[in-house]
């Protein structure tokens, strides 16, 4: 595979990946999903298959369902929508974002469950949102600017597993933020919780001034899933929850 699919402004970060002994990395890429896979073997064709499942599924339930794309409030669905559609739409009522807030820790998650069985050491990457199934110890970088690169991760044992890991930023990648933050990183059992969770209190920061008003908000969520953030706004942090933070020496290593 050529070097240069992780070259992009928002995908350099994965060059710094080093997969763990008995453990290989690999990309898989289906119109606008882009997952980095760290895996037992390489998965590449089943997971592209399931990928296109998947796709196919919420997009024929978008095509059903007007507005579900566009709205950046809750969008209530029928008990048939795929699990896909249900699994983030009921992520982002819990939080009051709309659907595709959600999508990318979704689509983590259900490849990472689907491939858990056989694969107990698997983690998925999807634009900067992991889902983590691990038997072994973890850190994973929490990238605040992608020019400087990452000067603090997140530790992590094996007793946390699994666990999703979303972060939501309105400078880094391409995903919507109506906030001002450099990063925000929510951690959660649920990719898709963990997902919208994240799009929602970045959504909140205009200034260094609101990662207080972020951190109570995200106290309060904690009885919907919430087990800890991470917040970075004009140069300050701020973090609340299990979130182990560890100085990086060398490059992040999952």
């Amino acid at each position: 595979m050529s070097k240069q699919v992780f070259l992009s402004s928002h995908r350099a970060y994965r060059q710094s990946v080093r997969a763990q002994a008995g453990e290989t990395c690999f990309q898989v890429v289906l119109e606008h999903t882009d997952l980095f896979v760290t895996a037992q073997a390489d998965l590449r064709e089943p997971m592209l298959d399931l990928v296109r499942t998947l796709r196919g599924e919420l997009k024929n339930f978008m095509l059903m369902t007007p507005g579900f794309r566009e709205s950046l409030v809750p969008v209530p669905v029928p008990d048939d929508a795929p699990l896909v559609a249900r699994e983030m739409a009921r992520a982002a009522a819990a939080v009051n974002v709309g659907p595709m807030a959600a999508v990318a820790g979704t689509f983590a998650q259900l490849v990472a469950d689907h491939f858990a069985p056989i694969n107990p050491n698997i983690i998925v990457e999807n634009g900067g949102d992991l889902y983590l199934h691990s038997t072994r110890e973890r850190t994973v970088a929490l990238l605040g600017d992608p020019e400087s690169g990452a000067q603090l991760g997140l530790s992590l044992s094996p007793k946390d597993f699994p666990l999703s890991l979303c972060a939501s930023s309105a400078f880094i990648g391409p995903s919507l933020s109506l906030g001002k933050g450099e990063l925000v990183v929510v951690r959660s059992k649920s990719g898709a919780f963990a997902d919208a969770a994240a799009t929602a209190l970045a959504n909140l920061i205009d200034t260094a001034d609101d990662l207080d008003l972020v951190l109570a908000r995200a106290r309060k969520m904690a009885p919907l899933g919430l087990e800890g953030v991470f917040v970075q706004a004009g140069g300050k942090l701020g973090v609340w929850g299990k979130m182990e933070l560890v100085a990086l020496e060398a490059e992040a290593q999952f």
